[in-house]
């Protein structure tokens, strides 16, 4: 049971901690997103969360996240992150040619520098399917419910154990 309490400590942590670096309002700050395509395969799995930063400039081979033009039912834009291909400057303003690595051609659309939300700089697979599965109603139950289940029935075991043995020592003192 240690293990298993300190494998939910840890994940509990991780997640405190993803959410408060990411939410802070600081300027240049970090960001913990969910990738929901695969059309980074191989280097970004779908489902996997990337840890994205913002920079002064980017390269060719920079893989970048941006605002995209897709939105939620809710219509929130959701942003994208794709490897830069090509970089051209028109009026002294910055636009990245992007490609998916999956995808066959560059995207069609440009993206401008301001419209990029930073690079990604690393991405942990599989990670995605939890925190999305923890946004939906049933998930979030389940992530308070069954921990704390367990808990309760392993505190309820220990209360048990030590009021047998309270009964067994009184017993036999009064005997």
């Amino acid at each position: 049971m240690k293990i298993l309490y300190g494998i939910i400590g840890a994940l509990v942590a991780f997640a405190a901690l993803a959410l408060i670096v990411s939410a802070l309002p600081i300027p240049g700050n970090y960001q913990f997103l969910v990738v929901r395509s695969g059309s980074m395969e191989p280097a970004i799995k779908q489902g996997a969360v990337v840890v994205v930063k913002p920079s002064n400039a980017y390269q060719i081979g920079d893989i970048i996240t941006f605002r995209g033009t897709f939105r939620t039912p809710k219509g929130q834009i959701i942003p994208v992150s794709h490897r830069v291909a090509e970089i051209r400057v028109d009026r002294g303003e910055l636009f990245y040619t992007t490609k998916g690595d999956a995808n066959n051609a560059p995207d069609t659309r440009e993206v401008r520098h301001r419209e990029v939300l930073g690079r990604v700089r690393f991405s942990i697979p599989y990670i995605g399917y939890g925190i999305e599965t923890a946004r939906t109603t049933y998930g979030f139950l389940a992530l308070i419910i069954i921990p704390a289940a367990i808990i309760i029935v392993d505190q309820g075991r220990k209360a048990w154990r030590e009021w047998r043995r309270i009964k067994r020592t009184r017993n036999g003192a009064t005997e």
